[in-house]
């Protein structure tokens, strides 16, 4: 069985869940650089769009949102 590539699996994430964060690609995909994967996906087609948000301790960080057509 082939193993899937970090793109294949943010795009069956982004299917099921519409969005991810860095924090969640690292802990679930252990992806360490979200905004490039997220550039490779562009160069292939997809668009996405991005939402500052903040934790509950204030911090904030960037939520990645697939457009849907």
């Amino acid at each position: 069985m082939k193993k899937q590539t970090q793109n294949e699996m943010l795009i069956r994430h982004f299917e099921s869940e519409g969005s991810i964060s860095n924090v969640e690609a690292q802990a679930v995909y252990k992806i360490r650089s979200l905004p490039r994967r997220i550039c490779d996906l562009k160069e292939q087609g997809y668009q996405f769009t991005r939402e500052w948000k903040k934790d509950l301790t204030g911090q904030r960080y960037v939520r990645y949102f697939i457009k849907m057509e």
